[in-house]
């Protein structure tokens, strides 16, 4: 198969790595520089050169930001044929563009990034497929994520964004506090040594992502959860409630095992 992976970033570059070995690849970049590291392709950066390849699929792996203008960009460029696809975390307004565009496709979103992950050990990470769209292109990812031991989840648009929405929005607004209120420690514990370390690479991601993850329709409601806990927790330690303190360390570990569980 011939596939095009715009973008050369972290993200890219995996999925570049990942299936040069078995297919046809050309990487899209207008950053010649973000190229050099990349081998076992071909490198693009015009886009009449993605005319002349004729790619049988197409991975948009450019910053969220600016997935839906780097569609826009390369759609004339395309073959009618051409499945074209995303692995973006934030879906926002690609499935009314999906469905506009004229051609076949598929949403996807590996649950996992270069920053905390083991990329050569993912069995214990997760992708989730978008059930709309494309069967072939359906089948084309999730062949590629069982290679590579993935947990696999197919859930409509609507549900990604809700799954989103929990599993992102509440770490990052729990670390936000976290950084908000933080100051230097000359002697800092483990404990909050991990949290530190986790600050930093979730702060180290693109400003865009952050907010719109954040912006999400459906992480307010996440966020006035952790603000009731906060006020019921504040209530308890400036009581020195020992009996609801006992009860509230009951109910976190509890919702810690069930969610060890579930997963």
């Amino acid at each position: 198969m011939k596939i095009l992976i715009m973008g050369a970033g972290k993200m890219g570059a995996f999925f570049i790595d990942l299936l040069s070995f078995d297919h046809e690849v050309a990487a899209y970049e207008k950053d010649p520089k973000r190229l050099r590291f990349t081998y076992n392709c071909l490198r693009f950066n015009t886009l009449e050169e993605i005319k002349e390849f004729k790619p049988d699929l197409l991975i948009n792996a450019v910053t969220v930001k600016y997935t839906l203008s780097a569609f826009k960009e390369v759609l004339p460029y395309l073959p009618d044929e051409c499945i074209i696809s995303d692995i973006a975390s934030v879906k926002t307004g690609l499935k009314d563009f999906y469905q506009q565009s004229g051609h076949p496709y598929v949403s996807t979103h590996p649950m996992f990034g270069p920053t905390f992950a083991n990329l050569n050990q993912l069995s214990e990470e997760n992708a989730i497929i978008i059930n709309e769209g494309d069967y072939m292109g359906r089948i084309f990812f999730k062949d590629l994520y069982r290679q590579l031991g993935l947990n696999i989840y197919e859930y409509s648009f609507k549900e990604h964004d809700e799954t989103v929405a929990y599993s992102l929005s509440i770490p990052f607004v729990s670390t936000f506090i976290f950084a908000a209120v933080m100051k230097h420690q000359d002697a800092p514990g483990t404990t909050f040594k991990r949290h530190m370390k986790i600050a930093k690479g979730v702060l180290n991601e693109d400003d865009y992502l952050l907010q719109e993850i954040l912006f999400n329709p459906y992480t307010n409601d996440q966020v006035e959860k952790i603000t009731e806990e906060l006020k019921e927790l504040s209530d308890i330690i400036k009581n020195k409630d020992a009996k609801r303190m006992r009860l509230y360390l009951m109910k976190i570990r509890n919702n810690v095992k069930a969610d060890i569980v579930d997963c």
